[in-house]
């Protein structure tokens, strides 16, 4: 439940349009709704001022269907990660309004709705074209939890002139989140040149001793550029999000 439906609800109660037994009734679902297969938490967005996010990936499509129409019933909006086609072809059968953004593999139920809370711009940087899925990831998660995002794609360190000539962007930026597979060098160099903070996300785009992102993540987490922060190999939900809350600081 949102923090808006709550106030409605206590409002309700207070005016005598709604009964005290109706309200504990809704009340009664707040803290999680148990679904069998899983446990929906409802008061996730009275505590992170975001709903519960749906992790697809794993999940039987039916589930996901389940899980949508639950968190729907309580909030305005329902995000959904790492989603197939034949999820999101299963969702849309029972919430025709679904949008999917199908290179950042996220549906969307709901609009996204500008926080003002929210001050200054998200600047998403890809180092290549091969790291945008998890950068859309990132910036798609960013817009859903109210930011101005603004992207980058495409400017790693094999031509550093491609980052430089946007360096009016690096510095108007409040926080900036850098996506790298190979050896993660991108993150350094974009460290080394603001005074914002960084979120550096490794992916599993590389050759054979890339390891699968953890040649990226490795040296990331050892960068000598102050300022910066890692999260997981190809998490670009964990970085929209924590960029989100930096903007609300």
């Amino acid at each position: 439940m949102e923090r808006e439906a709550l106030e409605e609800l206590l409002q309700s109660v207070r005016l005598g349009e709604m009964s005290v037994e109706d309200a504990i009734g809704r009340l009664r679902e707040l803290p999680f709704e148990d679904l069998g297969y899983a446990k929906v938490d409802h008061h996730r967005a009275l505590r992170k001022n975001f709903p519960e996010v749906i992790f697809c990936q794993g999940k039987a499509p039916e589930h996901v269907v389940g899980i949508v129409q639950s968190i729907q019933a309580q909030s305005s909006l329902v995000l959904a990660t790492r989603a197939t086609r034949e999820v999101y072809d299963a969702v849309r059968a029972e919430t025709p309004e679904a949008v999917y953004h199908e290179q950042a593999r996220i549906i969307q139920v709901g609009e996204f709705r500008p926080d003002p809370a929210s001050k200054g711009t998200v600047l998403v940087i890809s180092a290549g074209t091969a790291d945008i899925a998890v950068a859309d990831e990132a910036a798609i998660t960013a817009e859903a939890a109210g930011c101005r995002v603004e992207r980058l794609y495409d400017v790693g360190v094999a031509g550093i002139h491609r980052l430089l000539a946007h360096r009016q962007a690096l510095d108007e930026a409040r926080v900036l989140i850098v996506v790298a597979g190979m050896e993660g060098a991108l993150a350094s160099v974009v460290g080394g040149l603001v005074d914002k903070p960084v979120i550096a996300v490794p992916t599993s785009v590389g050759y054979g001793a890339s390891f699968n992102g953890l040649a990226a993540l490795l040296g990331m987490l050892n960068s000598c550029a102050s300022g910066l922060v890692v999260v997981n190999i190809d998490n670009g939900f964990g970085a929209g999000f924590f960029a989100a809350m930096l903007t609300k600081m």
